[in-house]
């Protein structure tokens, strides 16, 4: 897991993909060999104003997809399907600091299943607040929108946060991600990435053009920010 030296992990969110071509979308991006993750967006029209995808959903990409599959779980009793997305392929379930259930108790069972765990926070929330998981987390996740729908714009109030997010990490041995989820796009990706993220979701601004062209750009820019 990099401290802004190593490549930067780019993760494609379904949730900006075309519902009715998802298939194809996921090939395109396969076929660019510059995003090495799969999020899939889970909401329950409760914590986030939206719905969107479930198990079957992991299961299918799994069988067709070599992608690492991140499953973002948006809802305000994740703790109830932890064991389903887990058995259908999740490699990493992330839940809410902010959810009702438990974040200790949803951690340590996604630790007892087998996959890796992450713990997300809102804009709002001080990522100070990780701070007592931390020793339970493979992945630390900063959301740079409010969750719940694809397309909004990028906040860079949450720069500083991630800078914070970055040296919380480093200062407990390093050994986690830190994924930036909301707006990220070739503008920015370089200024996550700067700040300390080294995931990085990007959905509609993903699949606004060919993935090849998207991704490619993104690169671009990471790789001149960074050096």
């Amino acid at each position: 897991m990099n401290t802004g030296t190593e490549k930067i992990i780019i993760a494609a969110s379904i949730l900006g993909a075309d519902p009715l071509n998802l298939e194809r979308d996921l090939k395109a991006v396969q076929e660019t060999g510059q995003a090495e993750w799969v999020q899939v967006d889970v909401m329950d029209g409760l914590f986030a104003a939206n719905l969107s995808f479930g198990p079957d959903t992991v299961a299918a990409i799994k069988k067709k997809f070599p992608f690492f599959i991140d499953v973002h779980l948006m809802m305000e009793r994740p703790k109830n399907v932890l064991e389903a997305f887990a058995r259908k392929g999740a490699d990493l379930i992330t839940v809410h600091l902010e959810a009702k259930d438990n974040p200790e108790e949803c951690l340590r069972l996604i630790k007892n299943l087998g996959v890796k765990a992450g713990l997300a926070v809102k804009p709002k929330t001080p990522i100070k607040e990780i701070f007592p998981f931390l020793e339970l987390l493979d992945l630390v996740l900063v959301m740079t929108v409010e969750p719940g729908f694809a397309g909004q714009g990028f906040l860079e109030s949450c720069l500083p946060k991630i800078e914070e997010a970055r040296r919380m990490i480093q200062k407990a041995g390093g050994g986690r991600w830190l994924e930036v989820d909301g707006g990220i796009n070739d503008q920015t990706a370089p200024k996550a990435a700067r700040a300390g993220a080294d995931v990085l979701v990007c959905g509609s601004a993903l699949f606004r053009e060919p993935p090849k062209i998207t991704l490619a750009r993104m690169r671009e820019t990471i790789q001149k920010t960074l050096k």
